[in-house]
């Protein structure tokens, strides 16, 4: 058998790549950066994803199982490269999965009245035990994590459209242009994962027509719900809606019962989120030390069916000051957001590379620019991929030094 999949199946796993828990906080997010104005930045987000998407599904095709976006870049641009590459995405972990958390901890408190740090706190202690335990999210539990989490956004939706009120959309753009660029800053955070179809075409059952499929499928459910959720949050609630917009829409086309059940969802999404990325990160970070973009001590137990335990670690001694120090989610998720565009922005670019001439090319060469206009929508908080850019070079140098004092 050349795959496993089916176009649906696929379609399951690239939508839950792009998909996560920050949606249930990210309208709040752009609405308080741009007004009303936000729907623009969430239009320019899902103009960017076109060719970013179809542009990943390309070189997946090109290349299956290629090993992930550092893989390419390592191909395209070299080991450096990768190795940069490979950082901003270990870099962004520790931040994303304390921004998952404390979304699913507002949630929490709006639910139940606990405080969200502290609910915050616990999800993040259970997403750690899980993976020291050897516990990993299999892929249909994921599937039903991404099931629930359209579920919600589409019922939210649905149930609070009939209240929409032209008004809140005046003042329309009260922040003006820059208002709409750091809407677009903080929404890269839901805009990457593209990078999932690099290494899937080689699991589908008919190859690279149902790696496309699935992907030109994800954009179509991806832009729909997104279109939704930010013009219905807007319309219903207004540009200074509650941090927990879902809840509120829920509530407005459902009643007072939302609230509750709202707040168990976001638990079980925030922790299956958290979980998911705290093993890829205990992962990753073996694999960089293998690759001597971090030290050899953390390679360790970076075989297949062994647990990390010293890259989780590092994992979790790097979480635990962005929790103490960082609570703010807004921060938290623009340093994330800039990492992981980063991260996209470097696989566009290597594809532009790998890419024979032709539609393929072309198409790399417009998802590049656009993802380095929505790279630059980060500003400010450029310097922390910069800052892990220098980490990893770094690094490499360092290992390169030790390795020729031992072959001496």
């Amino acid at each position: 058998m050349s795959g496993r999949m089916g176009a649906w199946q696929g379609t399951a796993l690239l939508v839950g790549a792009v998909l996560g828990p920050g949606m249930l906080v990210l309208p709040h997010l752009a609405a308080s950066a741009a007004g009303p104005a936000s729907v623009l930045a969430w239009a320019g987000m899902l103009a960017l994803s076109v060719p970013v998407a179809l542009t990943f599904a390309a070189l997946g095709s090109r290349y299956p199982g290629g090993g992930g976006v550092a893989a390419v870049v390592g191909l395209a641009f070299g080991r450096p490269a990768a190795a940069v590459a490979g950082w901003w995405f270990y870099g962004a972990v520790p931040i994303g999965t304390v921004a998952g958390a404390l979304v699913g901890g507002r949630y929490v408190e709006a639910a139940l009245g606990v405080n969200a740090t502290l609910a915050a706190c616990l999800i993040l202690a259970a997403a750690f035990a899980a993976n020291a335990a050897g516990l990993r999210t299999s892929g249909r539990l994921q599937i039903v994590m991404v099931t629930l989490l359209v579920t919600l956004l589409a019922t939210a939706v649905i149930t609070a459209v009939p209240h929409a009120d032209a008004a809140n959309f005046t003042p329309f753009a009260p922040y003006g242009a820059a208002g709409v660029a750091g809407a677009a800053g903080v929404l890269m955070f839901a805009f990457v994962g593209w990078e999932a179809a690099s290494h899937l075409s080689g699991e589908f059952a008919d190859g690279k027509k149902g790696l496309l499929r699935a992907t030109v499928v994800t954009l179509i459910v991806i832009g729909v719900l997104y279109a939704g959720v930010a013009v219905t949050s807007v319309g219903v609630l207004g540009a200074d809606m509650t941090g927990v917009p879902l809840t509120a829409m829920l509530e407005t086309g459902i009643g007072p019962a939302a609230r509750p059940v709202t707040g168990v969802v976001a638990v079980l999404l925030s922790f299956g989120a958290v979980n998911t990325y705290i093993a890829g990160a205990a992962r990753l970070g073996a694999a960089l030390a293998r690759d001597k973009a971090l030290p050899g001590w953390f390679a360790q137990g970076g075989g297949p069916g062994e647990t990390p335990y010293r890259s989780l670690g590092l994992v979790l001694a790097l979480s635990v000051p962005v929790l103490v120090w960082g609570a703010d989610l807004d921060l938290l998720m623009r340093a994330t957001s800039a990492c992981l565009a980063a991260v996209t922005s470097a696989g566009v670019a290597a594809a532009v590379r790998m890419l024979p001439a032709g539609r393929h090319r072309t198409t790399a060469v417009i998802g590049t620019g656009m993802s380095l206009l929505g790279l630059a929508s980060c500003g400010l908080y450029l310097v922390v991929p910069a800052a892990l850019a220098l980490v990893a070079v770094g690094a490499l140098k360092v290992n390169a030094r030790r390795s020729y004092k031992i072959g001496l």
